[in-house]
């Protein structure tokens, strides 16, 4: 009776140690628990006046507190604090030495439950042998709380609901604003050109830590993608405790895609060297690169995630993706989310059960979404359908989030017409109507009749646009390789990459990439204009703007459609 007494006083109210508290991660983990007023967060390090500081700007309901404390005497801190859990955020894991589970069996010996951000697969994989001491202590010891592996493991977990895992690829592309601690910079260079563990065609294989790189589009289904991202290799949890979560899984892969890309190439040429020549660590050089990722801070301030997995599912081959975007300062916290969550439980009086383990399963997919929902984090499955019509292959899930004209508009792959009154407006200047003259745009008037014509070619759809007499068109198609998840479109010698993004019930075509006969042109040309179609009064409507920088209006037309019946 008293030892669950004791229990439940415990779950009312949780004293917190985190090492590296003031640190990117261990920060950004106290700021999301600010708003509880029943937890205390002792934010420690070895620099009081950083701990201090931190403290200071810290606002919220938490009660917080700075504590100068170097790992070296962790036993001795946690017998003068007495912590319920510790979350060791400081790292880098890689770098521990001979005694790196120092702070593991401190915890243990002390009866004091534990956490970690831990990034290195070979700690987080050596982190079962504790498992009995744990156990018989009553405490849990979860390592590598965080996006690899937590989130990863969950969204393969989801899939494997309804499909045979065989391979997974992931990767994460943060921010270019989003910012990185010298201790993760550290991490990456250690590894850099160095062997990384993983599996390959079915046996335990080793890879080559960022001199291996792919190309990935992230593109939440309905919502602005990231550009195409280049990841590389990283040594993350996730290649070596993922694969026994999966029987039939041959093949693990994953990376990151820092930008700007220009540093991540650099150290791609780096890595390789290290490997072919035998260089030495290039752990020397974090500081540098650490200064240079910091002062390149530009482009958008939004980052994403993917997994992507093939398998068996029903007997045939499938590929499925999931995509993760953040928006803004949203992103860099998502890293911190799951320890979040494990605390948040906790005081929930759900506690993890005792023992050591990697965190693989400590959250769930759905646990993640209620945590994405209070911020500006959007996800999203996608499969690859072949057969199906163009704009429900390029919009996935979201196509069934489209009002009902649209869906009809769209969901053929047979040749349809649509018919209705149009009004054009045009640019002035000599410029303009060069353009629009060459395209075949046309003329200005106040309403005029127009019909659509849509014809299969191939794997793509010709659209021809006649206005009151006067025909122009162009072809669309799924993009590829780097324009993968938009759609293609070409008028001419131009060739533009659309981005489908759904907003308050309608669909924005929204320019992301160009080229003129097959060459890319700058993005600072690229045409724009808001275009979107729309459901009005049961009708179907069409709004285009078509303009360019140094040029301005080109032509812009509107109007409503109904379908032509045979």
């Amino acid at each position: 009776m008293v030892e669950a007494v004791d229990n439940e006083r415990r779950i009312s109210h949780l004293k917190v140690l985190i090492l590296g508290g003031y640190g990117v991660f261990g920060g950004r983990l106290a700021k999301l628990l600010s708003d509880l007023s029943n937890i205390e967060l002792i934010i420690s390090g070895r620099d009081r006046v950083r701990a201090e500081a931190f403290c200071a700007d810290c606002t919220g309901a938490a009660t917080v507190r700075p504590l100068a404390l170097d790992r070296a005497d962790i036993a001795a801190g946690l017998r003068a604090d007495k912590p319920d859990l510790v979350v060791d955020a400081s790292g880098p894991f890689q770098d521990y030495g001979a005694d790196r589970y120092r702070v593991i069996t401190a915890c243990i010996e002390a009866g004091i439950d534990y956490l970690d951000f831990a990034d290195a697969s070979d700690f987080v994989a050596g982190v079962p042998q504790f498992d009995a001491a744990a156990m018989a202590a009553g405490v849990f010891v979860l390592s590598g709380v965080s996006s690899f592996p937590v989130l990863t493991a969950a969204v393969l977990r989801e899939m494997a609901k309804t499909m045979d895992i065989v391979s997974a690829e992931g990767g994460v592309a943060p921010s270019p604003r989003a910012g990185i601690g010298l201790n993760v910079m550290r991490a990456v260079t250690s590894y850099a050109g160095a062997p990384v563990k993983l599996r390959r065609n079915g046996h335990p294989s080793q890879g080559i830590g960022l001199a291996e790189s792919m190309r990935f589009t992230v593109a939440v289904p309905g919502r602005l993608p990231l550009r195409n991202t280049r990841f590389s290799l990283v040594d993350v949890p996730d290649l070596q405790v993922i694969p026994p979560e999966h029987p039939a899984m041959t093949d693990i892969w994953m990376g990151a895609g820092t930008v700007p890309e220009t540093l991540l190439r650099a150290l791609n040429l780096l890595a390789t060297a290290r490997y072919r020549l035998g260089l030495p660590s290039l752990e020397p050089l974090s500081g540098l690169f650490h200064r240079v990722l910091d002062r390149m801070r530009f482009g958008e301030h939004r980052g994403g995630m993917f997994v992507r997995a093939r398998g068996i599912a029903d007997g045939r081959k499938v590929e499925r993706s999931w995509h993760m975007l953040a928006e803004g300062d949203a992103g860099p916290y998502i890293p911190s989310m799951a320890a979040e969550g494990v605390i948040r439980k906790m005081l929930a009086g759900e506690r993890p059960a005792p023992g050591a383990r990697s965190a693989v399963r400590a959250f769930e997919l759905a646990d993640y979404d209620a945590l994405f929902r209070r911020r500006t984090i959007f996800t999203g499955f996608r499969e690859r359908e072949a057969d199906a019509p163009l704009y429900r292959k390029v919009l996935g899930t979201a196509f069934s989030a489209l009002p009902p004209r649209l869906q009809e508009l769209h969901d053929s792959t047979a040749s349809r017409q649509w018919k209705g009154f149009a009004e054009v407006r045009r640019g002035r200047g000599p410029l303009s109507a060069i353009a629009a003259a060459f395209v075949g745009f046309p003329k200005a008037a106040a309403r005029v009749p127009v019909t659509v014509a849509f014809t299969p070619e191939n794997d793509a759809e010709r659209w021809t646009r006649t206005f009151d007499g006067k025909s122009f068109s162009s072809l669309q198609w799924a993009g590829t390789g780097r324009s993968e998840h938009l759609l293609m479109e070409r008028f001419g010698i131009a060739t533009f990459a659309l981005a489908l993004v759904i907003e308050e019930g309608r669909l924005f075509l929204v320019p992301r990439r160009w080229s003129v006969l097959g060459i890319p042109m700058p993005r600072f040309l690229l045409p724009g204009g808001s275009t979107f179609e729309a459901e009005e009064d049961g009708q179907f409507c069409f709004n285009v703007e078509i303009s360019m920088p140094l040029i301005g209006l080109i032509v812009a037309y509107k109007g409503r459609l109904e379908p032509v019946l045979d």
